[in-house]
């Protein structure tokens, strides 16, 4: 009965893992599993926010008209000290940093740990329950795509099939929050998986309404955006569009620069790092008692401040205090997203942006509403990236195709202006500064998985350096190898001597060591193997010897045409993933 059933299951995996109808239906679990998930933590953090602060559970946080000092200040500060103490316990037990579902598909494959998925959960949680100024949406891409990993490692998922179910439960996430399936399925196409093609739209957008319909269904989105209708755009209105998202670009990319500087600064301060988040509550809880717009995500202040007529000054005040949170939030340890705070302070620019260009050019007569949506799009692109999944969020909200079409051109004037001056967005900044060079959920795991070690002959031919011609001719004779690998008294690498030349030139008893090449050059194991094309080229030889970086000892040899050969192969199966052959 036990062979029975586990023959059944083995070929149910292998009939998911090559029909495309059979991913179509996973990846509906999934989104499935994400809106569950997504009402599950708003649920709770909305709770926390009654318990806490007092605040009727029909109540926003960030839309109460003020906070307690006294439950700012305990809950900001306690919250920080047990986020503290879970970051000196992970340090001790030398845990390696959570890896994000762009990290993952990016190097890993699409694998992500579910269990990391969870104390990701538990710290968002935390974090936006206490009230610090951070969503709960990185939360809710991470569960996702964690739980979409791990039921594609247990199907077995090929590589590119796997990191299209991590985008399926980031997509089934995020789209159960708007309520947005566009929104959530370009999310992932763009953010998380890196690509769109034919064979990963019809799994992540399946995951998209998927959610959505969950989420409904189990009580609302949590984050819907509804604003006034929008008056027909002019070429004019357009420009005016593209100038806010200049603006945007710039604050995004002095926020993100900020954001270095403000964890540098926490750094710097000398204290203990579970004191740190402690800090942090405090700065906080100070701001909330000013205005209680700057805690949490900023759901509710942003439905309180769109239809409110509020002058420049107070606008400028917000924006501030509110990027300022966010980014005293993150650096000193609390855990969170910036999606919808970005949101939330660009709505905010947009208005602002609206009240200046009425003042400077009354004629013009743009839309406030328009250049609210444009702000919060633009500024959304700025951080977090994606033109199109922004553009799709304000049609989404708004309904209105004319808008739309303005944002996206502010969207593509902001996406450009901060690849050209900056190159990243929030995600992949933070990667970049914990050492990992990507731009983005492109995979490039393979490249990094296909290192010299992989690829090398195991058993070169070596030989003594201060051996003969004669020897070597004994030992080697022509047509035996190609290439020999001189190694000294203590065994180091000390050169390649070509076999046919060595056969062709010289007197039998001349030191073999006169023939040597590449002394000085070789490969290290751990290089991939762009970095070995790259070393064949500056050493300008087709051969090349690897040695161990710290003793020099000879660990295998490589040739340039067995290198370049798996390189093209691998790079054509991973183009074939992409755009779904193969």
């Amino acid at each position: 009965m036990k062979l029975d059933a586990a023959a059944v299951w083995t070929n149910s995996r292998l009939f998911i893992r090559s029909n495309a109808l059979a991913h179509v239906a996973v990846a509906i679990l999934v989104g499935a599993l994400a809106g569950a998930c997504v009402t599950a933590m708003t649920k709770a953090a909305e709770f926390a926010h009654v318990v806490i602060y007092g605040i009727p559970f029909d109540v926003r946080l960030s839309a109460s008209a003020r906070v307690s000092p006294v439950a700012a200040v305990a809950a900001l500060c306690l919250g920080g000290l047990v986020m503290g103490l879970i970051e000196m316990w992970r340090r001790r037990r030398s845990a390696s940093a959570t890896v994000d579902p762009v990290e993952a598909n990016a190097l890993r494959g699409g694998r992500l740990s579910l269990r990391d998925g969870l104390v990701v959960v538990s710290q968002t949680l935390i974090s936006n329950g206490c009230g610090a100024s951070v969503g709960l949406e990185a939360g809710y891409a991470q569960i996702g795509a964690a739980l979409a990993s791990r039921i594609g490692v247990i199907l077995r998922l090929r590589r590119h099939d796997l990191r299209t179910m991590v985008g399926c439960g980031a997509a089934g996430a995020i789209a159960a929050a708007f309520a947005a399936p566009l929104t959530g399925g370009f999310y992932a196409f763009e953010l998380i998986v890196g690509t769109y093609s034919l064979s990963n739209a019809g799994p992540i957008l399946a995951a998209a309404v998927a959610g959505v319909l969950t989420v409904k269904g189990l009580g609302g989105a949590p984050y819907l955006v509804s604003a006034p209708a929008v008056a027909s755009l002019t070429l004019t209105h357009h420009l005016a569009l593209v100038g806010l998202g200049l603006i945007a670009a710039a604050l995004g990319v002095g926020a993100m620069r900020a954001a270095a500087l403000v964890e540098g600064s926490f750094r710097a301060s000398r204290l203990p790092i579970w004191a740190r988040p402690v800090l942090g509550g405090f700065i906080i809880a100070a701001f909330a008692i000013v205005t209680p717009q700057i805690l949490g995500a900023g759901h509710g202040a942003l439905g309180l401040d769109i239809p409110c007529d509020m002058p420049a000054w107070t606008l400028g005040g917000l924006i501030a205090l509110k990027l300022t949170a966010c980014l005293v939030s993150l650096a000193s340890g609390f855990r969170g997203g910036l999606f919808f705070a970005s949101l939330f302070v660009g709505a905010l620019l947009g208005k602002l942006y609206a009240i200046v260009l009425a003042a400077a050019l009354p004629t013009l007569g743009v839309d406030p509403t328009a250049c609210l949506f444009a702000g919060m799009a633009t500024l959304g692109v700025a951080i977090v990236g994606g033109p199109l999944t922004m553009t799709f969020l304000v049609l989404e909200s708004s309904g209105d195709l004319g808008v739309a079409g303005g944002v996206l051109a502010a969207c593509i004037a902001t996406s450009l202006t901060v690849r050209a001056t900056f190159g990243y967005s929030f995600s992949t900044w933070r990667l970049h500064l914990r050492g990992e060079n990507i731009g983005g959920a492109q995979d490039v795991g393979w490249i990094r998985d296909l290192v010299v070690a992989k690829l090398m002959d195991h058993a070169p031919p070596i030989l003594v350096a201060s051996a003969t011609l004669a020897e070597l001719r004994a030992a080697y004779p022509l047509g035996t190898t190609h290439f020999v690998v001189l190694a000294d008294e203590q065994g180091r690498y000390a050169g390649i001597v070509s076999v046919p030349e060595a056969h062709a030139v010289g007197e039998a008893g001349a030191p073999i060591s006169d023939l040597a090449r590449l002394t000085a050059i070789s490969l290290r194991p751990d290089e991939n193997v762009r970095e070995a094309m790259k070393r064949f080229e500056t050493a300008q030889s087709e051969i090349l010897a690897v040695t161990d970086p710290e003793t020099g000892a000879i660990l295998g040899l490589l040739g340039e045409a067995h290198a370049a050969r798996r390189y093209a192969t691998e790079t054509d199966r991973a183009a074939k993933g992409v755009l779904g052959g193969g």
